[in-house]
């Protein structure tokens, strides 16, 4: 049965929405109970493994085809490299060797999960990169943990939350959770953060968020979120409670003011990191999205560069759930994934976007929303396996930059 939601704020303004309503605040405020966090990881784990088990099956298609062939020399690098190829051959030469060790172009990538993946490595039999690709995974399993307690909390409804726990673990982009990427480290952040933001949890929501930014550079786009959940409740907090709300708005703004801190005294310069990523081989300065997507339409049309043409239908779909997030989600969410996709879109390069999209969690949410029918859904999971399988073969045989 779902809850009726009660009181004032964006929660219950859109808990009229026909056929989704949101918990009350007095519910979404309880600690968290064992029963809750068991329920959580029951659901969590068979999505989990299947997503790692379609992940692993590519890769094996991938090694099969190079021994049966006889690829270019890049294509069984790329397949030898299996989850620690592309951006996690940075990751794991940061937590070896450290930023002057890795090399010019490291600072683009941010220091947890390098961090995170050294600290493991300590562990006698644990190598460098045996230990990103578990931070990883590990990341990728508490991610849809939260998830699903997150869509429970908010709407009542264990169906939606299962859902939303197999999307994010099937949907396509979601091969980087299962490689040396920091992908599913900032989405175990941003959702904590989300969760603790609604359940008024402040400080935790501040760590979080701080954590989150020192992850990825969209992490600092949960300012926008915690802004709107800080500005909602009493109009005149006790000086307490300002301070708690004050730090879990300026938490992700202090995580990237430490990183670019830090790279300012040790570098030099301060904004190294962003001026790598504005790179034409990266991310690339900002640029008209529209001119950009009518660039990969026009790609699409003539059969070329599917890899970057493919990026197209992806930003309509994602277009099109933050619409529906608009519409039937408390305003922090639809905000938080309007920042993401917004910085996604702009970028004169739009490799990558499929899993940028993905960090916008709150699409996934979306789309547990508008897949409610039985037979819709086992549609878009058979779908989205097969886009699964599909994405990490062409990452791995090096035809698509994830």
């Amino acid at each position: 049965m779902r809850r009726q939601a009660t009181g004032a704020g964006p929660a219950s303004a859109l808990a009229t929405a026909p056929g989704l309503s949101f918990a009350p605040a007095r519910e979404r405020l309880q600690p968290w109970g064992r029963d809750e966090l068991s329920w959580a990881l029951r659901t969590a784990v068979v999505p989990w493994f299947a997503a790692r088990a379609v992940v692993g099956g590519a890769l094996a298609v991938a090694h099969e085809l190079v021994t049966q062939t006889k690829p270019l020399a890049s294509v069984a690098t790329r397949v030898h490299q299996g989850l620690l190829g592309w951006d996690a051959g940075w990751y794991e030469s940061i937590a070896r060797h450290g930023y002057a060790g890795a090399g010019h172009g490291s600072l683009r990538f941010f220091p947890l999960v390098p961090l995170l993946a050294r600290a493991l490595s300590s562990v006698p039999g644990i190598g460098v990169g045996a230990a990103l690709v578990v931070v990883a995974n590990a990341s990728a399993f508490a991610a849809v943990v939260l998830l699903a307690m997150l869509a429970r909390r908010e709407t009542g409804d264990t169906s939606l939350a299962r859902r939303a726990a197999w999307l994010l673990c099937l949907a396509p982009p979601a091969f980087t959770q299962v490689m040396g990427y920091a992908e599913a480290t900032l989405l175990a952040l941003s959702v904590g953060t989300l969760l603790a933001l609604r359940a008024r949890a402040w400080w935790w929501a501040a760590a979080l968020g701080l954590a989150a930014a020192t992850t990825r550079p969209v992490g600092v786009l949960l300012v926008i979120p915690a802004a709107i959940e800080a500005l909602r409740g009493r109009p005149h907090p006790g000086p307490g409670r300002r301070s708690a709300r004050t730090a879990a708005v300026a938490g992700p703004a202090l995580g990237l003011g430490a990183f670019l801190g830090w790279v300012g005294w040790r570098y030099g310069d301060f904004l190294a990191p962003l001026r790598e990523q504005q790179q034409g081989s990266h991310r690339g300065g900002v640029a008209d999205p529209l001119r950009t997507l009518a660039h990969d339409a026009s790609l699409l049309v003539h059969g070329r560069h599917l890899g970057s043409a493919l990026h197209l239908p992806w930003a309509i779909v994602a277009i099109a759930l933050l619409v529906v997030a608009l519409r039937r989600w408390p305003a922090a969410y639809p905000a938080y994934a309007a920042g993401v996709l917004a910085v996604a879109l702009t970028a004169s390069n739009l490799d990558g976007f499929e899993r940028y999209a993905l960090s916008a969690f709150p699409l996934v949410l979306a789309g547990a929303t508008v897949t409610s029918s039985r037979r819709v859904e086992r549609a878009v999971l058979t779908l989205a396996a097969a886009g699964l399988a599909l994405y990490a073969l062409l990452a791995f045989t090096n035809l698509y930059v994830p």
